[in-house]
């Protein structure tokens, strides 16, 4: 720092305000100086805006019939289900969610942290005292002084750190935003897991009691010399296999059960509160309203990337500034005071000091040259990779769609399996009250169709794990509260 200070002091009965209005006059024509620098160094180079081409439309999307019915809305997709259940688990995790919880705090951080930034260049004061023995150690004064500093922020300094606070403060909303969107997607797909799995275990039950029941009649056609020893082995080696599938619905209804609760913020599965045994979810027929250029609004990661490009701007312009003076204005008041000793100066005296600060960056040039082009190069490497977080964005969202749609022809396939297989069951049920047919091939047709139906349920289920995931690409979340505020 170099200073250029215009001083004025009192020593004996000289006015204080005759010394400071003097300082004053002085300090007039540097002030003027001090104006002009401002007014040359306001200007800040512009924030790049890239332009990414998105397709006009979705290339997987369903047909925009009407009878496909409305779009679910971006911020309450899952009501698309239709379930009491999964609603108010969504509200519970929104409220109680630790992970949302630790978002709102960091919202909170950089909030105060953005005000803090904008005051770095407001004017300071401050005050400070302290003890000093004169030169030749015969006396000692106490000093008691204020101190004031007005850096201006020329160069594009000032704007260049309110943008890198700006960005840090996106950051943190826009991470605060994709934990909701996680949040809520991770309810979704775990609720639709475990409905899936209470199917699983009420269909695998079902065939274990039928693969019994089949188990039984062979054995006993065994003993009448109706069927084989080898045939007895087969039924009853399948009731084995038909109770051994049975561990696997049970361990994932567990899991999803202590995965909900961590969800919820809570610390006991039973805290869940979900009804047992209700009916897996279903989805009616939708439609795709959003447009792929609404992926630059609702998709956190690409706002986080649009917000890295503010941020590397802001670093840029810092770095750009530092290649020129840096220019405050600073005064100071000082009374000291003899304490003990004796000495040629004065028992007391006083002095004001004011005048401009200037720092001129002269033999570290090329470092801070080389600071410049590191931060446009960072720059240049944040628009690219916006572009990235909008392809990629448009890649899930796509592939996101292609499952879907692939997993609801899927499950309409299977479906009329499943009826055809209920046709056969009738006729079978038909035949064996006529007589033309015995109670093994009952059982081997409920055991068809339980199966049919089981495979059914799992193309359900991966169709609504794909219309969760599609709505996560999409950044479907709910709004935060009004007030951002730590919970």
């Amino acid at each position: 720092m170099v200073p250029a200070y215009l001083s004025a002091s009192r020593r004996g009965p000289e006015p204080m305000g005759n010394a400071f209005r003097t300082a004053i006059d002085r300090i007039l024509p540097a002030a003027a100086l001090a104006l002009a620098f401002v007014a040359s160094g306001c200007s800040v180079a512009p924030v790049p805006r890239p332009d990414v081409d998105t397709p006009a439309q979705w290339r997987h999307a369903p047909s925009q019939d009407t009878a496909l019915g409305p779009a679910p809305d971006l911020r309450g997709w899952w009501r698309a289900f239709g379930d009491p259940d999964l609603d108010r688990l969504v509200e519970r995790a929104l409220k109680g969610n630790l992970t949302l919880k630790q978002a709102g705090y960091r919202i909170a951080a950089a909030r105060a942290m953005a005000g803090r930034a904008g005051a770095a260049f407001d004017p300071e004061l401050g005050m400070h005292t302290f003890a000093e023995p004169t030169p030749d150690s015969s006396a000692s004064y106490f000093q008691v002084g204020f101190d004031a500093r007005w850096e201006l922020g020329l160069f594009g300094r000032a704007e260049s750190t309110m943008r890198i606070a700006e960005a840090e403060l996106g950051f943190a909303e826009s991470d605060a935003e994709a934990a909701r969107v996680s949040v809520v997607a991770e309810v979704a797909r775990v609720y639709v897991e475990l409905r899936a799995a209470e199917r699983r275990l009420d269909l695998l039950t079902r065939i274990a009691e039928s693969s019994k029941a089949k188990s039984q009649l062979i054995a006993t056609r065994e003993r009448l010399r109706l069927a084989r020893a080898a045939d007895t082995a087969g039924s009853e080696a399948d009731h084995a296999l038909a109770e051994a599938a049975l561990a696997e619905p049970r361990l994932a209804i567990e899991r999803c059960r202590q995965q909900l609760a961590v969800l919820l913020g809570e610390s006991e599965p039973n805290a869940v509160d979900v009804d047992a045994n209700v009916a897996q979810p279903r989805l009616d027929a939708l439609r795709i309203a959003t447009a792929p250029a609404d992926l630059l609004r609702t998709r956190p990661e690409i706002r986080r990337a649009e917000l890295s490009i503010l941020k590397a701007a802001g670093e840029l312009g810092i770095a750009q500034a530092d290649l020129y003076p840096r220019l405050a204005l600073g005064g100071s008041l000082t009374y000291a005071s003899r304490v003990v000793g004796h000495s040629r100066l004065a028992e007391t005296d006083s002095i004001v000091t004011t005048g401009p600060l200037i720092d001129i960056p002269i033999f570290d040039w090329g470092a801070r040259r080389a600071v410049v082009s590191a931060r446009d190069a960072e720059l240049q490497a944040a628009v690219a990779g916006y572009r990235q977080a909008v392809l990629e964005g448009v890649a899930e969202v796509e592939t996101a769609m292609a499952t879907l749609e692939r997993q609801r022809e899927r499950a309409d396939d299977l479906a009329r399996a499943v009826s055809a297989l209920e046709r056969g069951e009738n006729a079978t049920a038909t035949l064996r009250r006529l007589g033309l047919a015995d109670d093994v091939d009952r059982e081997n047709a409920t055991t068809a169709l339980l199966k049919a139906k089981l495979e059914l349920g799992e193309a359900e289920a991966a169709r609504n794990l794909a219309f969760i995931a599609l709505y996560k690409a999409l950044g479907g979340a709910p709004l935060p509260e009004p007030r951002a505020t730590p919970p």
